[in-house]
């Protein structure tokens, strides 16, 4: 896997090496920042933004938001490998001064994990069998973790039929291979 984009283009970033973990494939990841570039909906400006990297694996998708001149990236994992492949990431490319690998379930993810910052993107990469995202969903919403500009992306298998709460409201869906991608925020009373 590569970075994309950004301070950090084309440099290479690590991926654990066993068959649990499911690395955000290069073509699904430029796919959804094309779409934050050029979409009117869905646009994300990086500087001075922060990001919640749920379930975020090796940190492929919060590295290249750095890349791309992000404030902060909170990366949430709690799979050991993972993990040491994440820190490895972070520190060859020199990053663990605007980021802060929280190790715990991300179904567990508080306000205090993230220094009570508000999140300007959270990306969702739960394990494509986990059926409980409107959970994840509650948890950011009563959790104040977003707000009601913060953009949400979910990343699903494309055959996986989730019914989410009425309050987060899908924006776009696309697909890519076996990827499904959603975009969307929770709307807040």
């Amino acid at each position: 896997m590569r970075i994309i984009s950004g301070r950090y283009k084309g440099k290479i970033i690590l991926n654990p090496i066993d068959k649990i973990t499911r690395p955000l494939k290069d073509m699904v990841k430029e796919s959804i920042f094309n779409i934050f570039e050029h979409s009117r909906n869905e646009t994300v400006e990086f500087d001075d933004n922060v990001i919640l990297d749920l379930f975020s694996g090796s940190g492929s998708f919060g590295i290249e938001c750095l890349s791309r001149g992000a404030k902060k990236v909170y990366f949430c994992e709690n799979y050991k490998n993972s993990i040491k492949v994440l820190n490895k990431n972070l520190k060859n490319l020199k990053l663990n001064y605007n980021s802060k690998v929280i190790q715990k379930n991300a179904y567990e993810i508080s306000k205090k994990d993230i220094e009570n910052n508000k999140v300007n993107l959270i990306y969702l990469d739960p394990p494509f069998r986990d059926r409980n995202v409107n959970d994840l969903l509650n948890l950011i919403k009563n959790s104040k973790i977003a707000n009601k500009d913060t953009l949400i992306v979910i990343h699903r298998n494309k055959k996986t039929k989730d019914k989410f709460n009425k309050y987060f409201k899908i924006s776009r869906e696309e697909t890519y291979g076996v990827s499904k991608i959603i975009f969307g925020k929770i709307l807040f009373q």
